[in-house]
């Protein structure tokens, strides 16, 4: 493994139940996060998302599973997944086996269904402890709803616990009886000394990189590559990821998360239902990371969709790694005439680094990995004001400052560093001078060849 999952004590409980029945709305409440989209369409929810949740000092690892479509498929172990809705069910069937308690939801408007009884006897299969499912009844806003959900004792679980994920209502109560589960089950575990592939994440050590692309240039694919199992599921169907999907890992050391994010398609300023949910999540993502790595399907034309999405990136100002997928499908592989094709497009992006690869056969993974760090670290850079002197000096000497407008050329009175992450400087000129937009660029481009500050933009500003 290049990279190592970033290991955690955390007892892990599972939240399963039938298609629409509220289970992305109690996640989002429990972890006080809007992270899973939350829509009336069966089978919105795909890859599990994962989330934590703090109670009575406790922590435990939340999952929230896409609802089981089809209960004869989950019954069957050994059978293959091979389109969406299966892949999606045997992912969920994984967690609720590696859970250390399941809170199996149903809908209490919709009162006991056929498929909660099918599916009440599958989990009695997965799952012979009794004790490890508490049976959540969802949508409860009375107490006369309350009375309602006594039909649920037929499924043999023990008392429904009654919430609303929606208001929150009970859902402290719940809180309390999972803690208290996890303890007597002894699942929560007491720190372990520090070893060398589980380091302690701090905010402003943890490296944030989003995947972004269009849909089907293989995002999931590199996420499971980086990572060596199958996090997220991988179809050529595009939009297969409408939720962003994220993971810590650890590499050389040093924490990274990485978020896969659903494909960005060519009319996303107009899409609509799931589509423009996920896509908003994306954008949402973007402005929360620090590297954005921009998939390419090096096998089709660059088109202005990924300009506008370089655009974004910049507009945010992220810094940007270019990765040519499916690398393996061309013939020839020139490597000098792909990119000049790629910066032929991206003209703007030309301090970006291209990355040539297979996300389906692991190639260049470890250099992907090294590029992260590298960039991760141009971000932070801080050059001393003695060093910064010398510098503007020699850029002065090389190049005069250029007017703007005007006939009298202006004259650089001090270069400062005002910022980092990503590095911000600022210029000082004299109160009625202007200096030519070029000027800047030439000096940012100077930075760059200097401290090497590849993929990462550069801020300078004019202070009169």
């Amino acid at each position: 493994m290049l990279a190592k999952k970033l290991k955690t004590d955390l007892p892990m409980v599972v939240i399963a139940g039938r298609a629409n029945v509220g289970k992305s709305t109690f996640f989002n409440c429990l972890i006080e996060k809007k992270q899973a989209i939350v829509s009336d369409i069966a089978g919105t929810t795909r890859d599990a998302n994962i989330g934590k949740v703090d109670w009575n000092s406790k922590s435990f690892k939340l999952v929230d599973t896409g609802g089981f479509l089809d209960l004869a498929f989950l019954a069957n172990k050994k059978q293959t997944a091979e389109s969406i809705d299966e892949k999606v069910q045997k992912q969920a069937r994984d967690f609720l086996t590696r859970a250390d308690l399941v809170l199996f939801m149903v809908d209490n408007k919709d009162g006991l269904l056929a498929q909660d009884k099918q599916m009440s006897t599958i989990l009695k299969k997965i799952l012979p402890q009794k004790e490890k499912v508490i049976l959540v009844a969802n949508k409860v806003d009375s107490q006369r709803e309350a009375n309602e959900a006594s039909t649920f004792w037929q499924l043999d679980w023990g008392e429904p616990q009654t919430i609303s994920s929606v208001t929150g209502a009970n859902t402290g109560d719940l809180l309390d009886l999972v803690i208290n589960k996890l303890k007597k089950q002894k699942s929560f575990k007491k720190p372990k000394v520090v070893i060398e592939d589980e380091i302690p994440v701090t905010p402003p050590d943890l490296i944030k990189v989003c995947i972004l692309g269009k849909p089907n240039v293989g995002k999931s694919s590199l996420l499971n590559a980086i990572l060596g199992y199958e996090r997220v599921i991988v179809s050529p169907i595009p939009h297969t990821t409408r939720e962003p999907q994220d993971t810590e890992i650890v590499y050389q050391d040093r924490p990274i998360k990485l978020v896969d994010t659903a494909g960005i398609s060519k009319k996303w300023k107009t899409a609509k239902g799931l589509e423009k949910m996920g896509i908003a999540k994306s954008l949402e993502v973007l402005s929360k990371a620090e590297i954005a790595i921009l998939v390419l399907d090096i096998n089709e034309p660059l088109t202005k969709q990924e300009a506008k999405l370089v655009e974004e990136i910049f507009e945010r100002r992220k810094s940007l790694i270019i990765l040519a997928n499916k690398w393996d499908l061309i013939e020839g592989r020139d490597v000098k005439e792909y990119s000049q094709n790629i910066y032929r497009v991206l003209p703007f992006a030309q301090f970006a680094p291209i990355i040539f690869l297979s996300a389906k056969n692991r190639t260049k993974i470890d250099h992907l990995m090294e590029l992260i760090l590298s960039v991760a670290d141009n971000r932070r850079l801080e050059i001393g004001q003695k060093e910064l002197d010398r510098f503007i000096k020699a850029c002065i000497t090389k190049h005069k400052p250029t007017k703007g407008k005007g006939t009298k050329y202006p004259r650089l009175y001090y270069f400062s560093q005002t910022g980092t992450n990503p590095p911000e400087f600022m210029a000082r000129i004299g109160a009625s001078e202007v200096l030519a937009e070029s000027y800047l660029g030439f000096l940012a481009n100077q930075l760059r060849a200097k401290y090497n500050l590849v993929g990462t933009p550069v801020k300078i500003w004019i202070k009169k």
